[in-house]
Protein backbone atom coordinates (compact mmCIF):
# COMPACT_ATOMS: atom_id res chain seq x y z
CA UNK A 1 0.00 0.00 0.00
CA UNK A 2 1.23 3.47 -0.87
CA UNK A 3 0.25 6.09 1.68
CA UNK A 4 -1.09 9.17 -0.06
CA UNK A 5 -0.31 12.65 1.21
CA UNK A 6 -2.98 15.34 0.90
CA UNK A 7 -2.63 19.01 1.72
CA UNK A 8 -6.36 19.79 1.78
CA UNK A 9 -9.49 18.10 3.03
CA UNK A 10 -9.87 16.47 -0.37
CA UNK A 11 -12.90 14.58 -1.62
CA UNK A 12 -10.62 11.58 -2.05
CA UNK A 13 -9.70 11.60 1.66
CA UNK A 14 -13.40 11.67 2.52
CA UNK A 15 -14.07 8.75 0.14
CA UNK A 16 -11.28 6.71 1.76
CA UNK A 17 -12.89 7.15 5.16
CA UNK A 18 -16.39 6.38 3.88
CA UNK A 19 -15.03 3.20 2.26
CA UNK A 20 -13.50 1.94 5.49
CA UNK A 21 -9.94 3.25 5.10
CA UNK A 22 -7.60 4.99 7.52
CA UNK A 23 -6.51 8.63 7.19
CA UNK A 24 -4.22 10.46 9.60
CA UNK A 25 -5.36 14.03 10.20
CA UNK A 26 -3.90 17.12 11.89
CA UNK A 27 -5.39 18.66 15.01
CA UNK A 28 -4.22 21.47 17.27
CA UNK A 29 -3.00 18.90 19.82
CA UNK A 30 -1.44 15.96 17.92
CA UNK A 31 -2.15 14.08 14.69
CA UNK A 32 -5.02 11.60 14.88
CA UNK A 33 -5.48 8.26 13.10
CA UNK A 34 -9.02 8.38 11.79
CA UNK A 35 -11.68 6.03 10.49
CA UNK A 36 -15.45 6.04 10.15
CA UNK A 37 -16.48 5.67 13.80
CA UNK A 38 -19.67 3.84 12.84
CA UNK A 39 -17.78 1.20 10.83
CA UNK A 40 -16.64 -1.36 13.39
CA UNK A 41 -14.29 -3.10 10.95
CA UNK A 42 -12.54 0.18 10.16
CA UNK A 43 -12.22 0.99 13.85
CA UNK A 44 -10.71 -2.46 14.49
CA UNK A 45 -8.00 -1.60 11.95
CA UNK A 46 -6.97 1.32 14.18
CA UNK A 47 -6.74 -0.92 17.23
CA UNK A 48 -4.69 -3.49 15.34
CA UNK A 49 -2.34 -0.98 13.72
CA UNK A 50 -1.69 0.89 16.96
CA UNK A 51 -1.52 -2.25 19.08
CA UNK A 52 -4.13 -0.59 21.27
CA UNK A 53 -5.75 -2.43 24.15
CA UNK A 54 -9.41 -3.08 23.25
CA UNK A 55 -10.33 -2.42 26.87
CA UNK A 56 -9.40 1.20 26.23
CA UNK A 57 -12.28 3.32 24.85
CA UNK A 58 -11.84 5.60 21.85
CA UNK A 59 -13.27 9.09 21.43
CA UNK A 60 -15.12 10.51 18.42
CA UNK A 61 -14.23 13.62 16.45
CA UNK A 62 -17.37 15.59 15.59
CA UNK A 63 -18.09 18.86 13.81
CA UNK A 64 -19.39 20.83 16.77
CA UNK A 65 -21.79 21.12 19.69
CA UNK A 66 -24.75 20.65 17.36
CA UNK A 67 -23.69 17.01 16.92
CA UNK A 68 -23.55 16.12 20.61
CA UNK A 69 -27.16 14.94 20.71
CA UNK A 70 -26.61 12.63 17.74
CA UNK A 71 -24.21 10.43 19.68
CA UNK A 72 -24.90 11.05 23.38
CA UNK A 73 -27.82 10.72 25.80
CA UNK A 74 -28.82 12.51 29.02
CA UNK A 75 -26.72 15.53 28.13
CA UNK A 76 -26.17 17.82 31.14
CA UNK A 77 -26.21 21.58 30.68
CA UNK A 78 -22.51 21.59 31.58
CA UNK A 79 -21.69 19.74 28.34
CA UNK A 80 -23.17 22.51 26.22
CA UNK A 81 -21.52 25.17 28.39
CA UNK A 82 -18.08 23.62 27.91
CA UNK A 83 -18.59 22.90 24.21
CA UNK A 84 -19.70 26.48 23.62
CA UNK A 85 -16.68 27.82 25.52
CA UNK A 86 -13.90 25.51 24.35
CA UNK A 87 -14.90 23.94 21.02
CA UNK A 88 -13.29 23.79 18.59
CA UNK A 89 -10.47 23.07 21.01
CA UNK A 90 -8.48 20.62 23.13
CA UNK A 91 -11.32 19.26 25.27
CA UNK A 92 -12.85 15.79 25.07
CA UNK A 93 -16.24 15.50 26.79
CA UNK A 94 -17.35 12.04 27.95
CA UNK A 95 -21.11 11.43 28.01
CA UNK A 96 -23.55 8.51 28.03
CA UNK A 97 -23.48 6.94 24.56
CA UNK A 98 -26.40 6.22 22.31
CA UNK A 99 -27.04 2.51 21.77
CA UNK A 100 -25.88 2.42 18.13
CA UNK A 101 -22.33 3.49 19.02
CA UNK A 102 -20.10 0.44 18.31
CA UNK A 103 -19.12 -1.49 21.42
CA UNK A 104 -15.45 -1.39 20.46
CA UNK A 105 -15.45 2.40 20.89
CA UNK A 106 -17.06 2.14 24.32
CA UNK A 107 -14.79 -0.71 25.45
CA UNK A 108 -17.94 -2.52 26.68
CA UNK A 109 -18.85 0.52 28.77
CA UNK A 110 -21.77 2.91 28.35
CA UNK A 111 -20.01 6.20 27.59
CA UNK A 112 -18.38 7.89 24.63
CA UNK A 113 -15.88 10.74 24.41
CA UNK A 114 -16.63 13.58 21.99
CA UNK A 115 -14.18 16.15 20.69
CA UNK A 116 -14.27 18.94 18.12
CA UNK A 117 -10.70 19.66 16.93
CA UNK A 118 -9.52 23.21 16.36
CA UNK A 119 -8.10 22.61 12.90
CA UNK A 120 -9.88 24.06 9.89
CA UNK A 121 -8.71 21.37 7.47
CA UNK A 122 -9.97 18.57 9.73
CA UNK A 123 -13.30 20.29 10.37
CA UNK A 124 -13.71 20.54 6.59
CA UNK A 125 -13.05 16.81 6.33
CA UNK A 126 -15.66 16.08 8.99
CA UNK A 127 -18.22 18.11 7.04
CA UNK A 128 -17.42 16.27 3.81
CA UNK A 129 -17.65 12.87 5.47
CA UNK A 130 -20.87 13.69 7.35
CA UNK A 131 -19.69 11.07 9.83
CA UNK A 132 -18.09 11.01 13.26
CA UNK A 133 -14.46 9.95 13.13
CA UNK A 134 -12.71 7.63 15.53
CA UNK A 135 -9.41 9.43 15.99
CA UNK A 136 -6.84 8.45 18.62
CA UNK A 137 -3.29 9.70 18.28
CA UNK A 138 -1.54 8.42 15.14
CA UNK A 139 1.22 6.43 16.81
CA UNK A 140 1.85 2.87 17.97
CA UNK A 141 0.65 2.55 21.57
CA UNK A 142 3.38 3.61 23.96
CA UNK A 143 5.24 5.71 21.40
CA UNK A 144 5.41 9.52 21.20
CA UNK A 145 2.30 11.13 19.73
CA UNK A 146 3.10 12.66 16.32
CA UNK A 147 2.81 16.40 15.77
CA UNK A 148 3.54 16.43 12.03
CA UNK A 149 2.73 14.43 8.91
CA UNK A 150 6.39 13.39 8.71
CA UNK A 151 6.21 11.81 12.15
CA UNK A 152 3.03 9.96 11.17
CA UNK A 153 4.72 8.59 8.05
CA UNK A 154 7.70 7.48 10.12
CA UNK A 155 5.30 5.23 12.01
CA UNK A 156 2.78 4.18 9.39
CA UNK A 157 4.03 4.86 5.84
CA UNK A 158 2.62 2.09 3.67
CA UNK A 159 0.29 0.94 6.45
CA UNK A 160 -2.44 3.58 6.20
CA UNK A 161 -4.30 4.90 3.19
CA UNK A 162 -3.47 8.58 3.56
CA UNK A 163 -2.28 11.43 5.73
CA UNK A 164 -3.44 15.03 5.50
CA UNK A 165 -0.48 17.35 6.02
CA UNK A 166 -1.72 20.38 7.93
CA UNK A 167 1.64 21.45 9.29
CA UNK A 168 2.83 21.04 12.84
CA UNK A 169 0.29 20.73 15.65
CA UNK A 170 0.33 23.94 17.66
CA UNK A 171 -0.20 22.61 21.18
CA UNK A 172 1.74 19.34 20.93
CA UNK A 173 -0.17 17.94 23.89
CA UNK A 174 -3.22 15.68 24.10
CA UNK A 175 -6.67 17.08 24.84
CA UNK A 176 -7.98 17.28 28.37
CA UNK A 177 -10.69 14.68 29.02
CA UNK A 178 -13.61 15.36 31.37
CA UNK A 179 -16.40 12.92 32.16
CA UNK A 180 -19.84 14.49 32.57
CA UNK A 181 -21.59 11.10 32.40
CA UNK A 182 -22.29 11.21 36.12
CA UNK A 183 -21.70 13.47 39.11
CA UNK A 184 -19.32 14.45 40.40
CA UNK A 185 -17.79 15.44 37.07
CA UNK A 186 -14.26 14.11 36.78
CA UNK A 187 -11.10 15.04 34.91
CA UNK A 188 -10.02 11.70 33.42
CA UNK A 189 -6.92 13.03 31.73
CA UNK A 190 -5.10 16.30 32.22
CA UNK A 191 -4.02 17.82 28.93
CA UNK A 192 -3.70 20.99 26.90
CA UNK A 193 -6.69 22.72 28.49
CA UNK A 194 -6.05 23.54 32.18
CA UNK A 195 -8.58 22.18 34.67
CA UNK A 196 -8.85 25.65 36.21
CA UNK A 197 -10.27 27.06 32.97
CA UNK A 198 -12.88 24.31 32.83
CA UNK A 199 -13.96 24.98 36.41
CA UNK A 200 -14.05 28.75 35.78
CA UNK A 201 -16.33 28.18 32.78
CA UNK A 202 -18.70 26.06 34.87
CA UNK A 203 -18.76 28.69 37.62
CA UNK A 204 -19.49 31.40 35.04
CA UNK A 205 -22.51 29.40 33.85
CA UNK A 206 -24.02 29.18 37.34
CA UNK A 207 -26.88 31.43 38.44
CA UNK A 208 -25.60 33.19 41.55
CA UNK A 209 -27.53 35.50 43.86
CA UNK A 210 -25.56 38.08 45.85
CA UNK A 211 -27.02 39.25 49.18
CA UNK A 212 -25.72 42.32 50.95
CA UNK A 213 -26.83 44.91 53.44
CA UNK A 214 -26.26 46.06 57.00
CA UNK A 215 -26.15 43.51 59.80
CA UNK A 216 -29.62 42.58 61.02
CA UNK A 217 -31.22 43.24 57.64
CA UNK A 218 -32.39 39.66 57.02
CA UNK A 219 -29.50 38.27 54.95
CA UNK A 220 -29.32 35.02 56.91
CA UNK A 221 -33.03 34.36 56.40
CA UNK A 222 -32.74 35.20 52.71
CA UNK A 223 -29.74 32.88 52.35
CA UNK A 224 -31.76 30.02 53.86
CA UNK A 225 -34.54 30.68 51.33
CA UNK A 226 -32.03 30.36 48.48
CA UNK A 227 -30.61 27.17 50.01
CA UNK A 228 -34.12 25.68 50.22
CA UNK A 229 -34.46 26.37 46.49
CA UNK A 230 -31.40 24.17 45.85
CA UNK A 231 -28.67 26.80 45.86
CA UNK A 232 -25.26 26.41 47.45
CA UNK A 233 -25.37 28.78 50.44
CA UNK A 234 -22.17 30.73 51.12
CA UNK A 235 -22.08 32.89 54.25
CA UNK A 236 -18.88 34.92 53.96
CA UNK A 237 -18.78 35.76 57.67
CA UNK A 238 -18.87 32.05 58.53
CA UNK A 239 -16.29 31.29 55.85
CA UNK A 240 -13.93 33.91 57.30
CA UNK A 241 -14.45 32.53 60.80
CA UNK A 242 -13.64 29.00 59.60
CA UNK A 243 -10.56 30.20 57.73
CA UNK A 244 -9.15 31.97 60.79
CA UNK A 245 -8.77 28.49 62.30
CA UNK A 246 -8.12 26.28 59.26
CA UNK A 247 -5.88 28.43 57.03
CA UNK A 248 -2.26 28.58 58.16
CA UNK A 249 -1.54 31.19 55.48
CA UNK A 250 -4.28 33.48 56.81
CA UNK A 251 -3.05 33.02 60.38
CA UNK A 252 0.48 33.92 59.34
CA UNK A 253 -0.65 37.01 57.45
CA UNK A 254 -2.86 38.27 60.29
CA UNK A 255 -0.07 37.70 62.81
CA UNK A 256 2.52 39.40 60.61
CA UNK A 257 0.27 42.42 60.09
CA UNK A 258 -1.33 42.81 63.54
CA UNK A 259 0.95 40.98 65.96
CA UNK A 260 -0.12 38.45 68.58
CA UNK A 261 -3.87 38.23 67.83
CA UNK A 262 -4.22 34.47 68.36
CA UNK A 263 -4.77 32.53 71.56
CA UNK A 264 -3.62 29.08 70.56
CA UNK A 265 -5.56 28.28 67.39
CA UNK A 266 -8.31 30.83 68.05
CA UNK A 267 -8.36 34.38 66.74
CA UNK A 268 -8.78 36.89 69.56
CA UNK A 269 -11.38 39.02 67.82
CA UNK A 270 -11.52 41.64 70.56
CA UNK A 271 -7.77 42.17 70.44
CA UNK A 272 -7.83 42.40 66.63
CA UNK A 273 -10.77 44.80 66.75
CA UNK A 274 -8.94 47.04 69.22
CA UNK A 275 -5.91 47.17 66.91
CA UNK A 276 -7.88 48.24 63.85
CA UNK A 277 -10.52 50.40 65.57
CA UNK A 278 -9.96 54.03 64.64
CA UNK A 279 -6.97 53.16 62.46
CA UNK A 280 -8.06 53.50 58.85
CA UNK A 281 -4.82 52.07 57.46
CA UNK A 282 -5.04 48.99 59.71
CA UNK A 283 -8.70 48.48 58.80
CA UNK A 284 -7.87 48.61 55.10
CA UNK A 285 -5.15 46.01 55.64
CA UNK A 286 -7.56 43.73 57.49
CA UNK A 287 -10.16 44.08 54.76
CA UNK A 288 -7.58 43.41 52.05
CA UNK A 289 -6.40 40.24 53.77
CA UNK A 290 -9.85 38.92 54.64
CA UNK A 291 -11.30 39.65 51.19
CA UNK A 292 -8.43 37.82 49.52
CA UNK A 293 -8.79 34.63 51.52
CA UNK A 294 -12.59 34.61 51.59
CA UNK A 295 -12.69 35.30 47.85
CA UNK A 296 -10.39 32.35 47.12
CA UNK A 297 -12.47 30.07 49.34
CA UNK A 298 -15.74 31.19 47.74
CA UNK A 299 -14.29 30.36 44.32
CA UNK A 300 -13.08 26.98 45.57
CA UNK A 301 -16.50 26.08 46.95
CA UNK A 302 -18.28 27.30 43.84
CA UNK A 303 -15.93 25.21 41.72
CA UNK A 304 -16.55 22.10 43.81
CA UNK A 305 -20.31 22.72 43.57
CA UNK A 306 -20.08 23.16 39.80
CA UNK A 307 -18.16 19.87 39.48
CA UNK A 308 -21.01 18.23 41.39
CA UNK A 309 -23.37 19.47 38.70
CA UNK A 310 -24.59 22.40 40.79
CA UNK A 311 -26.27 25.23 38.91
CA UNK A 312 -27.29 27.71 41.61
CA UNK A 313 -25.59 29.52 44.49
CA UNK A 314 -26.19 32.39 46.88
CA UNK A 315 -23.53 34.52 48.56
CA UNK A 316 -24.21 36.48 51.76
CA UNK A 317 -21.60 39.17 52.42
CA UNK A 318 -21.76 42.54 54.15
CA UNK A 319 -18.75 43.58 52.05
CA UNK A 320 -20.03 41.96 48.85
CA UNK A 321 -18.98 44.93 46.72
CA UNK A 322 -15.60 45.57 48.34
CA UNK A 323 -13.83 42.66 46.62
CA UNK A 324 -14.36 40.67 43.44
CA UNK A 325 -17.09 38.38 44.76
CA UNK A 326 -19.90 40.57 43.43
CA UNK A 327 -18.57 40.06 39.89
CA UNK A 328 -19.53 36.39 40.17
CA UNK A 329 -23.17 37.23 40.83
CA UNK A 330 -25.93 37.00 38.26
CA UNK A 331 -27.98 39.44 40.32
CA UNK A 332 -27.35 41.30 43.57
CA UNK A 333 -29.92 42.24 46.19
CA UNK A 334 -29.72 44.86 48.93
CA UNK A 335 -31.53 43.69 52.08
CA UNK A 336 -33.01 46.71 53.85
CA UNK A 337 -34.78 47.04 57.20
CA UNK A 338 -35.54 49.96 59.53
CA UNK A 339 -32.88 50.77 62.16
CA UNK A 340 -35.06 49.85 65.14
CA UNK A 341 -35.66 46.35 63.83
CA UNK A 342 -32.00 45.95 62.93
CA UNK A 343 -30.95 46.86 66.47
CA UNK A 344 -33.45 44.38 67.95
CA UNK A 345 -32.25 41.59 65.65
CA UNK A 346 -28.57 42.18 66.39
CA UNK A 347 -29.23 42.29 70.16
CA UNK A 348 -31.20 39.04 70.04
CA UNK A 349 -28.84 37.25 67.65
CA UNK A 350 -25.54 38.21 69.30
CA UNK A 351 -26.68 38.62 72.91
CA UNK A 352 -25.32 42.16 73.18
CA UNK A 353 -26.61 45.40 74.66
CA UNK A 354 -28.53 48.01 72.71
CA UNK A 355 -25.54 50.35 72.98
CA UNK A 356 -23.18 47.77 71.46
CA UNK A 357 -25.68 46.97 68.70
CA UNK A 358 -25.96 50.65 67.80
CA UNK A 359 -22.16 51.02 67.72
CA UNK A 360 -21.84 48.01 65.45
CA UNK A 361 -24.44 49.37 63.02
CA UNK A 362 -22.97 52.88 63.11
CA UNK A 363 -19.62 51.45 61.99
CA UNK A 364 -21.21 50.02 58.84
CA UNK A 365 -22.09 51.69 55.58
CA UNK A 366 -25.57 53.24 55.25
CA UNK A 367 -28.45 51.57 53.42
CA UNK A 368 -28.00 54.02 50.55
CA UNK A 369 -24.62 52.44 49.74
CA UNK A 370 -26.11 48.98 49.29
CA UNK A 371 -29.12 50.30 47.39
CA UNK A 372 -26.86 52.13 44.94
CA UNK A 373 -24.56 49.14 44.42
CA UNK A 374 -27.22 46.42 44.11
CA UNK A 375 -29.43 45.45 41.20
CA UNK A 376 -32.57 45.27 43.33
CA UNK A 377 -33.83 45.92 46.86
CA UNK A 378 -35.72 43.54 49.14
CA UNK A 379 -37.22 45.15 52.25
CA UNK A 380 -37.38 43.09 55.43
CA UNK A 381 -40.02 43.71 58.09
CA UNK A 382 -39.64 41.83 61.36
CA UNK A 383 -43.41 41.78 61.96
CA UNK A 384 -44.11 40.04 58.63
CA UNK A 385 -41.38 37.42 58.18
CA UNK A 386 -43.60 35.18 56.05
CA UNK A 387 -44.08 37.94 53.49
CA UNK A 388 -40.31 38.55 53.46
CA UNK A 389 -39.64 34.85 52.82
CA UNK A 390 -42.29 34.76 50.09
CA UNK A 391 -40.77 37.80 48.41
CA UNK A 392 -37.23 36.35 48.58
CA UNK A 393 -38.43 33.08 47.10
CA UNK A 394 -40.15 34.90 44.25
CA UNK A 395 -37.11 37.06 43.47
CA UNK A 396 -34.62 34.18 43.64
CA UNK A 397 -36.74 31.90 41.46
CA UNK A 398 -36.66 34.59 38.79
CA UNK A 399 -32.86 34.36 38.81
CA UNK A 400 -32.51 30.58 39.08
CA UNK A 401 -35.09 29.58 36.48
Amino acid sequence: MKTKVFYTASDEAARIIKNGGLVAVPTETVYGLCANALDEKAVKKIFELKGRDEKKPMALMISGAEDIGKYALEIPAAALVLADKFWPGPLTIVLKAREFIPEILKASGSTIGLRCPDKKITLELLKKCSLPLAGPSANPSGEKSPVSAEEVLAYFDGKIDAVIDGGESELKEASTVISLAETPFKIIRHGALPESEIVDALISSMKIVGLSGRTGSGKTTALKVAEDLGALALDCDKIYSELTESSEDLKSELTAEFGDVYIGNTLDRKKLANRVFGDEKALKSLNRISHKYVGHEVLRRLGAHAMQGGKFAAIDAVELFAGDVSKLCTKTFALISNPKLQIERVMKRDGISEEMAIKRLDAQKPDSYYIEKSDEVIESRFDDIDEFIRLCKQKFKEVFI
